[in-house]
């Protein structure tokens, strides 16, 4: 899993609420196990006409969504089905971090385990960072993993996370490499218990 510490960009706005995976990605690209790949079916079905050209109009398609890394969406994102290629797909495309005033806990978890931030703002925030989107479309976030925020030009919010998820993001482990780093205590113990 890449690390996270701290990441700075442009933002994505999304205003729509209730984003289901199966949004997120179609059900036609789960057949895949290469989560490398999946920038092409992200939002496909927004993305793309029936032909499969681009729908220049929406806004994943437009050039100043171009090497935006965090992806402010509605509220709650990522509902419905489980599945893992949902956060696959938003990574392989560039995002490091959601927004949203919600997230599905399977999506969020599955997020987690990819490299993937959600972040939680209360209502007001989540309004008013809209906003801000709107008046200054080039502003730049910044969200910093360690201090717990997120920040913009005129202030900061903090965003909750667990220290497990928290500690394996900022080392660029996952469960196992977690556990790997306790290979030495494992074996003392174990060890031990044979004596």
């Amino acid at each position: 899993m890449a690390q996270f510490t701290k990441l700075t960009s442009r933002v994505m706005p999304l205003p729509v609420n209730d984003i289901d995976t199966d949004q997120i990605i179609p059900a036609q690209f789960l057949k895949v196990t290469d989560k490398n790949n999946l920038a092409d079916a992200l939002f496909y079905n927004w993305r793309y006409n029936d032909d499969k050209s681009i729908k220049e109009d929406f806004i994943i398609n437009k050039p100043e969504s171009k090497g935006c890394q965090i992806l402010l969406a509605g509220d709650n994102f990522g509902c419905g089905s489980s599945r893992e290629h949902a956060p696959w797909a938003l990574t392989s495309f560039g995002f490091r971090a959601v927004i949203s005033t919600s997230f599905a806990d399977i999506f969020r978890n599955n997020s987690l385990k990819n490299g993937l931030i959600p972040i939680i703002v209360d209502d007001k925030t989540h309004k008013m960072l809209f906003d801000y989107i709107e008046e200054v479309p080039n502003a730049e976030f910044t969200v910093d993993l360690e201090s717990q925020t997120l920040s913009f030009e005129n202030g900061s919010v903090k965003f909750p996370i667990d220290s497990f998820n928290k500690t394996c993001l900022l080392n660029g482990v996952d469960e196992l490499g977690y556990i790997l780093n306790f290979e030495k205590d494992i074996a003392a113990f174990e060890a031990k218990q044979l004596s």
